[in-house]
């Protein structure tokens, strides 16, 4: 039987949304408060879900340490009390949710081997979130 774990992970960060391209008014337009040249913070929520088959001498899909360290060394580390846009990750693409939530997949589906990853959640706010399970094309 497979068996899914969702675990939640907490970081601040910040961003500003901006495309070069574009005039000072459409960036406005399209986004608002966020385009703010000094950047705004934000209180992230990622979940994490992976799936697999449940060890009977455990009773766990993998060791929750071992997700547990993994998102600890490589995303909250990576990405907590930091500005977005100066990261390396963003450096070709706007610091978005959605942006956010497929790098922080594409970490997860590279690097976590104890288990099958099956999505990835970020709340940015209330209001907006993005779920990415690795079905649609890469954003980056």
């Amino acid at each position: 039987m497979k068996a899914y774990l969702t675990r939640r992970y907490l970081f601040s960060a910040s961003h500003r949304l901006n495309n070069e391209a574009m005039s000072e008014e459409e960036n406005l337009a399209i986004y608002g408060k966020c385009n703010n040249p000094h950047g705004h913070g934000h209180n992230y929520a990622v979940e994490i879900t992976v799936s697999g088959q449940v060890d009977q001498s455990t009773g766990m899909i993998c060791n929750l340490a071992d997700l547990d360290g993994f998102v600890e060394r490589e995303i909250l580390e990576r990405f907590d009390i930091e500005n977005l846009n100066l990261l390396p990750e963003f450096a070709s693409v706007i610091p978005s949710t959605e942006n956010l939530c497929t790098v922080i997949h594409d970490i997860l589906q590279r690097g976590f081997t104890h288990a099958h990853l099956q999505r990835v959640r970020i709340e940015e706010t209330m209001m907006n979130s993005f779920e990415y399970a690795g079905s649609i094309e890469s954003m980056h």
